[in-house]
Formats: C-alpha cells, structure tokens, sequence
C-alpha cells in the first residue's frame, strides 16, 4: 500500500506528522496531492523537552511538503489522556541521508 492510499481513509481525522528536520506537527488532515503535500487545520506542533513539559505551538491551517514527511494516525483517546506538561523527552533529531 503507498502513503497516498493510506491517506484517504485519514482525511478528516486527527493525525501526526513527523518532519525530515524533527518536528511534531499534530492536526486534522483536511487533503492532501500527488506529491503527498498534506493540509492539515487546527494543527500545532509539539516542542519536546528534557526540562520542561511539551509545548504546543499553535499552527492553524498548515501545509506540509510531501518530500519532507512521515505520516503516523493518531490514537485521539490515549492522546487526550496524556499530560504533555509532565511529559519530559528528548526532541527529535533530523533524519540524516
């Protein structure tokens, strides 16, 4: 199955995106292209952190590159459990080619 099947059955739900620089970008898939350029609404990224809690930076309507992405579903009830104020992680490092 390539990327571009799975999507369909995302549109409109909540979804994780992890970029090749290391960032965490959460929000609704709204669409998406042929080159795997996605829309994603009410989207943020999370800002991950040995020290503090995660942050949330809010985004809004977003547009992520499809050369630049690994696309992850989202589990939106364990999600909502989670305390991202306690949570303490390294930040992602870039992926190296």
């Amino acid at each position: 199955m390539s990327i571009i099947s799975g999507l369909e059955d995302l549109v409109d739900e909540t979804i994780s995106v992890i970029t090749n620089d290391g960032r965490n970008i959460v929000g609704i898939l709204k669409g998406y292209d042929q080159a795997t350029n996605l829309i994603m609404d009410e989207s943020h990224e999370r800002v991950y952190s040995t020290r503090t809690g995660v942050e949330q930076l809010v985004l809004g309507l977003y547009i992520i590159r499809g050369d630049n992405i690994v696309v992850g579903e989202l589990d939106e009830d364990l999600d909502s459990n989670l305390d991202l104020s306690q949570l303490r992680a390294q930040p992602l490092k870039p992926v190296m080619h």
